[in-house]
């Protein structure tokens, strides 16, 4: 029955998440803290391996998502490639941070980073503006990109520096809490660099698998993985990864931002309650 279960985790984490751009950490992580907190048969649960096999499930998450939106023209392989410069060293110490962590404080933090993450979207995009790095010449470290999107050029523009420093805090996070990333850096592409919500998620993507693979290998070398139960959810992962990008395709980008804020408030405020 636990593998079914972890199966259907799979499935439906990767599903959301690809949909969002979240990778599905987000969504895999707090259902196995509930589980563990109400099922006998889920008692092995810690942060520790609950983080590792959400991050090696991403890997296929995001594999799966990627190579469907890189065929539907979606990916921003520049700025993830450059994101990734800071996401791979934050990830790294993330995974040494969420050995210190025990299971009652990491779910609060949790609730509280999905609520952190949810405010951003309430805030009005006309009032974001891209913060200005001291002694930075903004012409020299900035990067343009246009797309087309449905028969429409869509141009966006941000600091280099400042989305290096960003995808290091990121990172960071998806290191210690298993959630992938996404859900600070969609926020973060769509509310300070300008990026559609349709670039954004598939771009997130991009990082995640790349950023799950180094994260997932330090948990793996310090034996945080369960494998058996971390094999049952793979496939579901894979499924639900190329579904959730092509139903990512169907919707409009309000849609989709509603759907991240829906999800993480309900998530956010459990795992607090439950941390109790």
């Amino acid at each position: 029955m636990v593998f079914i279960i972890m199966f259907i985790i799979g499935l439906l984490s990767a599903f959301v998440g690809s949909i969002a751009g979240l990778g599905g950490g987000v969504i895999f992580v707090p259902v196995l803290l509930f589980f563990a907190e109400f099922n006998e048969s889920f008692s092995w649960v810690t942060p520790q391996n609950v983080v590792a096999m959400s991050l090696i499930v991403m890997i296929f998450t995001g594999l799966s998502s990627t190579l469907t939106f890189l065929k539907r023209k979606r990916v921003d392989v520049y700025s993830g490639t450059l994101f990734l410069i800071g996401s791979i060293p934050g990830a790294l110490t993330g995974v040494y941070i969420n050995q210190f962590v025990h299971i009652d404080a990491f779910q609060l933090y949790f609730g509280m980073l999905m609520l952190v993450v949810v405010s951003m979207f309430f805030v009005k995009k006309k009032l974001v503006k891209e913060p200005t790095l001291p002694n930075v010449n903004p012409g020299r470290f900035r990067v343009t990109r246009t797309f087309d999107l449905y028969g429409k050029s869509t141009t966006y523009s941000y600091s280099a520096i400042l989305g290096i420093f960003i995808a290091y805090f990121v990172g960071m996070m998806s290191g210690l809490f298993g959630v992938g990333g996404g859900s600070l850096m969609v926020p973060a592409m769509i509310l300070l660099f300008g990026f559609p919500a349709h670039i954004a998620a598939p771009t997130s993507m991009f990082m995640i698998f790349f950023s799950s693979v180094v994260s997932s290998s330090a948990h793996i070398a310090a034996g945080h993985v369960i494998w058996a139960f971390t094999f049952a959810a793979i496939p579901g992962a894979w499924i639900g990864g190329y579904l959730g990008a092509v139903v990512n395709q169907r919707l409009n980008s309000n849609v989709i931002e509603w759907i991240l804020r829906i999800v993480m408030i309900i998530i956010g405020i459990r795992l607090i309650i439950q941390s109790f």
